[in-house]
């Protein structure tokens, strides 16, 4: 479908997504230093939850980079920023934080496909922003047993 978008219209979904990856580029390497780096009696659960939650994230990665393929972009290879450092407990408050960041953004780039005409773009947008709820709860619930 990509040839029906403008140029205009395609630079608009390529950045979007490009903002996108470098988002999950740094949600990995987040999820893998927590993984490494979570400690405490209750890490062991805790260290395999950042351990799938940065494989998923991978995935993200893999169809973002793909997609602005498809549309003619190049995916970036810029992360954002990660956030490091803290006990278990902060490092769950910091991966919910990123992660309600993140489900704000892909919000506003699925309605950019919708308003653009990317039916394509728009589903796996949504496909992730499913994840990355789910990735949300997770930690919801995590926190919500801290207390």
């Amino acid at each position: 479908m990509s040839f029906l978008l403008s140029a205009n219209d395609k630079k608009r979904i390529i950045d979007a997504l490009n903002e996108d990856l470098s988002r999950e580029i740094g949600a990995i390497v987040q999820y893998v230093y927590h993984h490494v780096l979570a400690s405490g009696m209750e890490s062991p659960a805790i260290a395999d939850l950042f351990e799938e939650t940065s494989k998923d994230e991978m995935r993200h990665m893999e169809k973002l980079s793909e997609r602005i393929d498809y549309l003619g972009g190049v995916p970036t290879i810029k992360m954002a920023p990660v956030k490091t450092g803290g006990d278990l407990k902060k490092m769950v408050q910091d991966d919910l934080g990123s992660e309600n960041d993140a489900i704000r953004l892909y919000k506003e780039h699925i309605k950019l496909a919708a308003e653009i005409g990317d039916t394509t773009t728009r589903l796996m947008l949504e496909e992730i922003l499913t994840d990355e709820e789910n990735h949300a709860y997770t930690w919801e619930t995590v926190l919500a047993k801290k207390k």
